[in-house]
């Protein structure tokens, strides 16, 4: 089994990932442009946010601002995009077919999702253009986990890489050690990571590069 710490020091730009796994889930935001990297986590009442560090250097906000993490009654939300809501609002399946990958051409990021239920048992799903057609198909994958062994998660992330367009995310979720939050966020590449959110048996942490994390 791959551990997720060699992942991150290995992968310059894995994009926005998510790691569910038993009484733990990370999330995390990079970018490469100015607009992207001008971010920072902050708690809401339900979840968190994604604010603009400097307001007056907030570009389109439209892909990048967001709530990241909500609850919907005993379970977590967790997408890296504007989806969570729908998600809240329709119920994990529906609220994943209502929607597709981001309108980011070339790079069409994918969306992925989460949901994290009370039992321990959670779901992992990717939005992302059909490579195999020539028209705007959504490819709309799913996977249901009856939960994992300790220490163990499972790795999504919106990207395989860097690129140019960014090659989308390919297969099933990456079965990991996870790993602990202090060591996730020095894995990630000093020049692209934005912020990471990371729940530990409830434990709530938010790293933020612009706030000198």
């Amino acid at each position: 089994m791959q551990n997720l710490v060699d992942i991150l020091r290995n992968n310059p730009y894995p994009g926005r990932g998510i790691v569910v796994g038993k009484g733990r889930v990370y999330y995390w935001i990079m970018g490469r442009s100015a607009n992207s990297r001008n971010r920072v986590f902050e708690l809401t009442d339900d979840g968190i946010r994604t604010k603009a560090y400097d307001e007056s250097k907030l570009e389109d906000p439209s892909l990048i601002i967001y709530h990241p993490v909500r609850t919907a009654g005993d379970d977590l939300v967790v997408t890296n995009g504007d989806q969570t809501d729908t998600i809240v609002e329709l119920g994990f399946r529906e609220g994943c077919m209502a929607r597709e990958y981001e309108p980011d051409g070339p790079n069409w990021t994918p969306r992925i999702s989460s949901i994290i239920h009370k039992d321990g048992s959670f779901e992992l799903s990717i939005l992302k253009h059909d490579p195999n057609s020539d028209e705007d198909r959504c490819l709309r994958e799913f996977f249901a986990y009856e939960g994992a062994d300790e220490g163990v998660g499972f790795f999504i992330s919106t990207y395989q890489g860097d690129g140019n367009p960014l090659p989308s995310f390919a297969g099933e979720p990456v079965a990991v050690r996870m790993g602990e939050p202090d060591e996730v966020w020095a894995a990630l590449n000093a020049d692209n990571k934005v912020s990471l959110y990371t729940n530990v048996g409830g434990d709530v942490r938010l790293f933020n590069k612009n706030l000198g994390d």
